[in-house]
């Protein structure tokens, strides 16, 4: 099992911009310094909480600083983006990283975003597909003619081209033919899941779901992957974890006693997002398969989404909650934001130097 990071981010109202983003700067670098292989980063446009607007941008400045992990957007939100305007930009990304990239993609999901660039009422799914193939056609061919017709965008570059002076090439990325495609799944048995396994692209599993939804994930993507006559690979197969290692169990049990911390404000968020935005989206969030939509609670997901303690309580969990839900090959601590900065240092330490270790022996 490999090690990760995902961060929404998520933040505190009360804090600067300027202070998310070092803080999200610094949690990278730590994280990369202590092993950990990836970072997945998502953007919105509209909500403070979760303020990177611009992925690429922001792991932009990582590529100096970070030696090792690959770094991830967790994910672009390709309806509220141009085809050929993603494919040059991830292509100048990849290169600029020397490949330390894979290309997170998803329908995008938060109602303010969605309505804000009028994708609401849209066939989401549609779009993304869309978007995705005609960035792989850019890719494959990469120099003009190019005429790309679609439901969504159509894109013609005929006339204005001069090969002998490079007019009419877009950039291609570092990695042949180009980066791995995946896409992050929440809901139970997610036709998303479903859809990442017929298209070939890998699987990532939210944090805010119970072991048995996540569980529901490997299953409709495995057998979508099957049906397309290919063997599914759990290697491929990443699952995000809220996670908290500390030295003593001491210091784990007061940081969740006291309900002002960072892990239960961003659940308590989750409940109350998901309660408002309908249409059912709540049942991300149930403990058990046969719950109901009223048993969710704040309580339920700290006891289902959150594993704590020492190095070798949290070893033992994760080695649990493996077994339940599939032999996933990725592990993504979900950030949190760092309301004790030396605990979640520590934190990250002690996940990658003990827990990993001894989770894989």
């Amino acid at each position: 099992m490999k090690l990760g990071m995902f961060m929404m981010p998520f933040h505190s109202l009360d804090r600067s911009y300027r202070e998310m983003y070092d803080m999200d700067t610094q949690a990278a670098i730590h994280a990369d310094a202590c092993g950990f292989e990836e970072l997945w980063v998502g953007e919105h446009y509209t909500a403070k909480v979760e303020p990177i607007s611009n992925t690429l941008q922001f792991m932009s400045s990582l590529i100096p600083v970070t030696k090792n992990m690959k770094l991830c957007p967790g994910v672009l939100n390709l309806p509220q983006h141009n085809p050929v305007r993603v494919a040059a930009d991830v292509a100048m990304f990849d290169n600029m990283s020397g490949g330390r990239f894979i290309m997170g993609i998803g329908p995008g999901g938060l109602g303010s975003d969605l309505e804000i660039f009028d994708t609401m009422p849209k066939d989401r799914n549609a779009m993304m597909i869309e978007c995705a193939e005609m960035v792989q056609q850019i890719w494959q061919s990469n120099q003009a003619p190019f005429h790309l017709k679609g439901e969504y965008w159509n894109h013609d570059l005929q006339k204005a081209v001069h090969p002998d002076l490079g007019i009419g090439i877009i950039p291609k990325p570092l990695q042949d033919p180009f980066p791995a495609f995946c896409i992050s799944a929440m809901s139970p048995h997610s036709g998303t899941a479903a859809l990442a396994g017929t298209k070939g692209w890998n699987l990532i599993s939210a944090n805010f779901n119970a072991p048995w939804v996540i569980r529901s994930h490997w299953d409709v993507h495995s057998k979508a992957i099957e049906a397309e006559g290919r063997t599914a690979d759990p290697s491929t197969w990443r699952v995000c974890r809220s996670i908290l290692v500390t030295d003593t169990m001491e210091q784990a049990n007061a940081f969740l006693a006291d309900r002002n911390n960072s892990i239960s404000h961003y659940y308590d968020y989750m409940v109350t997002l998901l309660r408002r935005t309908g249409r059912g989206r709540i049942q991300a969030l149930l403990p058990t398969e046969s719950s109901e939509e009223d048993d969710v609670s704040l309580q339920t997901c700290l006891d289902s989404m959150v594993i704590a303690g020492t190095p070798d309580v949290v070893a033992e969990k994760i080695s649990a909650f493996r077994d339940e839900v599939g032999p996933f090959g990725t592990l993504l601590m979900a950030f949190h934001e760092w309301d004790d900065e030396a605990l979640w240092r520590r934190s990250y330490e002690l996940l990658a130097e003990k827990v990993l270790p001894a989770v894989n022996a």
